[in-house]
């Protein structure tokens, strides 16, 4: 049971960029999942999360730039983000929520029992 994250990479300060992260071992369509991001010497924060039905919530930095989806029959998570600023370089991590409250968003970090390995973001100016 993994989830691996893709699509990272570098790119300049207004450009696009689609991270996946896709899931195997065993189906997560019901669990809400999530991606974070982490920047050097920085803690982990929340990005986006989703639920299976597909209801969203954004940190308030990267509302109306990034759009988190998924396709529960491809056991996909993606997250495209537009508007590139240089403050969203970042390793990005996807996770999924595991425990008994698996179908409730949540911001908090401990409540995703399953993370991917990441993948680096740079935004240059």
């Amino acid at each position: 049971v993994q989830l691996q994250a893709s699509g990272g990479g570098l790119v300049q300060a207004g450009g696009s960029l689609r991270l996946s992260c896709a899931a195997s071992g065993r189906t997560f369509s019901s669990s809400v999942m999530g991606w974070f991001r982490q920047a050097p010497g920085k803690e982990r924060e929340f990005v986006a999360a989703i639920t299976s039905g597909s209801l969203t919530d954004y940190t308030d930095s990267v509302k109306g730039r990034f759009t988190i989806s998924r396709d529960n029959g491809l056991n996909m998570m993606y997250l495209q983000m537009n508007s590139l600023k240089t403050e969203d370089t970042a390793v990005y991590y996807c996770a999924t929520k595991t425990g008994p409250q698996y179908y409730r968003i949540t911001r908090a970090s401990s409540g995703y029992g399953l993370w991917g390995q990441g993948t680096q973001v740079t935004v240059s100016s």
